[in-house]
């Protein structure tokens, strides 16, 4: 792997990752600026942006956009998240400057028309209404507002119908020349490249962003609590969760071990008790989500309502019993998952763009698979325990959709963590 980093005089970190066995390159820009940095009044316009880039610049419309890209077979797209918003391609090598050029068109130049603005509104208020009528969807909106409650990182990416309606396409540009500069921008290549004419290209096409302002993201303050919704549904879908650490944490590892082992797979602990031998879920897993500054740890699982009240403490119970009795063979066994996924990850040349643009953005610098892998391998059974541990001195948050009439009561379930 050879990884080259450049911070252009903008700003603007430049990252290449050069792979002579491919004919392709995955680029993009990823810029650090998501649902994290909206006040409650502008909820939702980091993603309506992202739906907006791509509807027409100075040089080109809407349908020439995708047309230029797909008439050289490459494929584009985006993404918001709560802390990042991408804008990416994957093109053969030969055409990567038409790819460089375009991603720099509609993140300087987009027109923001505002006859497109008002039927993508309608698309993102479509896309709020089925994910409002998808219960193990906005579950996880569901929980995230209830952990962080009345904060930013609490609130939903797409924003709520009433900030949708309202968002101006003022209210747009302003956004985007205040917070799309190049200091908070990572432009990342990975595939067949050369960094130096990467970095003469990505100097050349981003000419035009605005200068850098400050703005400090707000704290991240986990509260917990529950929220239970009776709704007319199969199944009730539920989500149970505890604070945890950030990315850079230095028992970060030992917290993704922890996870693995405890609701990670087939063989994972919460898997084989709930679904393989109790037979109460078709679907439960743990899973973590992490912040600059925190982080949340939490398992999903969807079951009927008269298995609710089997569930949840047996699901809390697992949560307790891995922290006491997890084995040297579950440590070994969820080390060479992770390993695996990390491999696996880097084998693909998209993977490996975003893989960068996120390192630098959180650690300041790339991190190499042999780096991720030595931590990993450092991770031991007494880490592993540790963490899980540290896990049960929060307080829970507990989410649930559906049928709950049998659903325990919060008080219930804090107590069976606590013995």
């Amino acid at each position: 792997m050879t990884v080259e980093l450049t911070r252009l005089d903008n700003g603007m970190i430049v990252a290449t990752d050069r792979l002579d066995h491919v004919q392709s390159v995955a680029l993009g820009t990823w810029v650090d600026v998501g649902a994290r940095n909206e006040t409650p009044d502008i909820n939702g316009i980091s993603h309506m942006l992202e739906h907006m880039a791509f509807k027409g610049t100075r040089r080109r419309s809407a349908l020439q956009i995708s047309e230029e890209i797909e008439a050289v077979g490459g494929q584009m797209n985006a993404y918001t998240s709560r802390e990042n918003t991408a804008y990416y391609c994957k093109v053969l090598h030969e055409d990567q400057e038409l790819a460089i050029d375009v991603i720099a068109d509609i993140l300087q130049h987009s027109t923001l028309d505002a006859k497109e603005l008002e039927r993508e509104r309608q698309v993102i208020l479509q896309e709020i209404g089925q994910a409002n009528d998808t219960p193990d969807d906005i579950i996880f909106d569901y929980f995230q507002e209830t952990a962080l409650p009345d904060q930013a990182l609490g609130r939903s990416i797409l924003g709520s119908p009433e900030n949708v309606s309202s968002l101006s396409r003022d209210d747009l540009f302003d956004f985007m020349s205040r917070r799309y500069s190049p200091k908070n921008m990572v432009f990342s290549a990975s595939g067949k490249v050369e960094h130096n004419r990467v970095v003469d290209m990505v100097a050349e096409k981003f000419d035009s962003l605005p200068a850098h302002e400050e703005h400090p993201i707000e704290p991240l303050k986990y509260q917990g609590g529950s929220r239970i919704e009776n709704r007319k549904l199969e199944q009730v879908h539920v989500i149970f969760g505890l604070p945890t650490v950030s990315y850079t944490d230095d028992s970060f590892y030992d917290l993704q071990v922890f996870n693995t082992l405890l609701g990670g797979g087939m063989s994972s602990r919460l898997f084989q008790e709930i679904r393989e031998k109790r037979g109460l879920v078709y679907s439960v897993y743990s899973f973590s989500s992490h912040f600059v500054d925190g982080g949340l740890f939490s398992i999903y699982a969807g079951t009927g309502a008269n298995d609710i009240g089997e569930l949840m403490p047996v699901m809390c119970d697992e949560l307790v019993r891995a922290t006491e009795d997890v084995t040297e063979e579950e440590v070994t066994r969820a080390r060479a998952q992770l390993k695996a996924s990390v491999v696996m990850a880097m084998e693909s040349n998209s993977g490996r763009c975003e893989t960068l643009a996120r390192q630098i953005q959180i650690f300041g610098k790339p991190q190499t698979m042999e780096e991720i892998v030595a931590k990993i391998d450092a991770v031991d059974l007494e880490s592993v325990r540790r963490s899980g541990k540290a896990l049960l001195d929060g307080k829970p948050t507990i989410t649930a959709l559906g049928p709950v009439d049998q659903m325990p009561t919060y008080d219930e379930l804090t107590m069976r963590l606590r013995g």
